[in-house]
This record gives C-alpha cells, sequence and structure tokens, in this order.
C-alpha cells in the first residue's frame, strides 16, 4: 500500500501522488474510460504508450506552452506509492505542481462524436453556425475551440461556452481578479496553436487529427505583477499530450468523409460497446479478448507512427530515442 500522506487520488486513468518541493508523480495506469466510465478490463501497457506519447508531445511543444513535466525518473514515485519499479518504468512522469483549471479545452478540425450529434441538431458546434452542407467527418472551415467541464469519474462532461469557462476559471483562488477572461484566453489560443502544429505533425505520420482536448494548470504566482505577460507564463499544459486516449486520430490513407473511419484511438472500444446493451453508466461490461487486443494494437501503432520509434524499444529503455 502506498504512504497516506503521498497519496493524492486515483483519475480515470492516472494516479497521482506527492513529491517534495512541489513535484507531482502521475503514474498512467492500464485502465480504460469509455462514456465516462472507467471499465472493468484493462489493456495491456496502455499507460505505457499514453505516457510514451506525452512525454514526445511535452518536449516538442515547449517553445508553444509551457509544460508540467520536468522528468520521469521512477524510483520517487515509487517510493511515493510503494510499487515496485519495474512496474512504474515507461509509466511514470514527474511534474510541476499546478493549480488545475477545471476545463477540457477541446479542438476540433473534423466533425465527429459529440460535435457531430451537436451538428446535426442545430447546425452549430460549439455555438457556431457551420455551413449546411458538411458531413460525418468531414473538415471544418478552421479549427473550432469548444471548452467542457471537467467532470468526475462516473459523470459525464458538458460542452460549455467561453462565457461560462471564464465563470469557472474565476473562481480558483489563484487567478488575480478580472483576471480570468485573460486566462481563458491563453488556454484557447495555446490550444489552437498545439492542435495545428500537432495536426502537421500527425499529418506527417498519415494520420489526421480529426479532435484532441487539452488540460492546462495554473503555476503558483511567484511576485510578478499580475502583467498579461506574467500571466501568460503562468498557464501551463499539464496531464497528457495528444494521446488516443485525448484525441481521434484517423488514417488519412483510408479517410472517406460520410461514414466513421479507421481510427488509432479508443474509438474501437466505443463502436463495441456501442452494440451491447449497456446504458453507460458504472460498471461497464468486460472487454473480449479481440477488443482488448485490438485496442492495444491500435494504442501502438499511433505511438510508432507519431513518434517514429519503436514500441518495443521504448519499454526495454523507458525513453524515446531523439
Amino acid at each position: 500500500m502506498p504512504p497516506a500522506e503521498s497519496f493524492i487520488r486515483s483519475g480515470k486513468v492516472r494516479d497521482l501522488y506527492q513529491l517534495p518541493e512541489r513535484r507531482l508523480a502521475l503514474v498512467a495506469s492500464d485502465r480504460i474510460s469509455a462514456f465516462d466510465v472507467v471499465l472493468p478490463t484493462a489493456i495491456p501497457d496502455k499507460g505505457r504508450v499514453l505516457t510514451g506519447l506525452s512525454r514526445f508531445w511535452f518536449r516538442e511543444t515547449a517553445g508553444i506552452v509551457g509544460n508540467h513535466l520536468v522528468g520521469w525518473d521512477p524510483q520517487a514515485a515509487a517510493a511515493s506509492s510503494g510499487t515496485n519499479v519495474r512496474e512504474l518504468r515507461g509509466r511514470t512522469m514527474i511534474c510541476r505542481q499546478t493549480e488545475v483549471i477545471p476545463i477540457e479545452a477541446v479542438v476540433r478540425g473534423h466533425l465527429a462524436g459529440s460535435g457531430w450529434n451537436e451538428y446535426r441538431e442545430h447546425g452549430t458546434l460549439g455555438g457556431i453556425v457551420l455551413p449546411e452542407w458538411l458531413r460525418e467527418a468531414d473538415p471544418l472551415p478552421a479549427p473550432v475551440f469548444t471548452p467542457a467541464t471537467k467532470a468526475p469519474p462516473g459523470e459525464h462532461d458538458e460542452n460549455i461556452g467561453l462565457d461560462a469557462m471564464v465563470e469557472r476559471i474565476a473562481r480558483l483562488p489563484g487567478v488575480p481578479v478580472g483576471s480570468a477572461g485573460a486566462v481563458a484566453e491563453v488556454v484557447r489560443d495555446a490550444s489552437l496553436r498545439l492542435y495545428r502544429y500537432g495536426a502537421a505533425i500527425v499529418g506527417r505520420a498519415g494520420l489526421l487529427l480529426a479532435d484532441t482536448k487539452f488540460e492546462f494548470g495554473l503555476l503558483a504566482d511567484d511576485g510578478a505583477d499580475d502583467l498579461p505577460g506574467a500571466l501568460e507564463a503562468r498557464v501551463i499544459l499539464i496531464d497528457e499530450a495528444l494521446t488516443p486516449d485525448s484525441s481521434r486520430f484517423w488514417d488519412a490513407a483510408t479517410f472517406e468523409p460520410g461514414r466513421a473511419q479507421t481510427s488509432f484511438d479508443k474509438q474501437f472500444v466505443r463502436d463495441w460497446l456501442e452494440t451491447r446493451a449497456w446504458d453507460k453508466t458504472d460498471p461497464g461490461p468486460d472487454l473480449p479478448p479481440k477488443i482488448v487486443d485490438g485496442t492495444r494494437a491500435r494504442y501502438v501503432e499511433a505511438f510508432e507512427r507519431i513518434t517514429g520509434a519503436s514500441f518495443a524499444r521504448y519499454l526495454e529503455e523507458d525513453a524515446i530515442a531523439p
């Protein structure tokens, strides 16, 4: 059992531990969630795929926005979690501690998922009126930022507007009075820049980035004046980035609007679940071996195509070759 004073909480996928000097250990498990429910069946090595890809993207995007990653030595996490170091290899990130901004920063480049549902019902996406002729999976005229609430496990995220996003940010104790709008703009603008950059990178790997979601945190005020530049520097990317759990990756070679796409993410699991007599509440159904194996294969292929590195080598070395 982990020391009680070090364990903070378990999310849908990650377990969080407190380290000295305002550092956190994020350990990605092999749990998988769908429709905001953690399923009873794990996907082998899934946590390592998410961690390896997140490390890759944090390094790649550091010039766009700062992030929380400071290292990945599993020794500190092992001491805090009471877990064997071997089990933590490849799935651990040591991170700066932030005040989490309670928003899912979603960017959509194609009509899919809840965005497609909204468009079919109202002709809009995030409240923005779109052309009438768009089909499922069609690329949007420009990427659209559609924030959502960050719901706890078992509850569903809710799409919200920018005004509601500002209201939630204003409640954070670390946000200077009157600065919530500026923080929201930093989150929106950084999300759009990250999406465009990520779409270009995965495009070279023959993938389309249909949509993705980011999370941001606010660093503690170090005494700097509350100027826009200082505030912008305090908003950093956290959790994970551009992984099969947080994104829809489609195969560009088989892409065809008007239908479901060949994907390298957990849509494979969602599609199977839609065939079950399940009300999308906890507990979810057990996944059969063919769905487990198919999901792992898709995650590993996304890792290798995006990073250009061997996943087997990552497992051996706990590093992505530069």
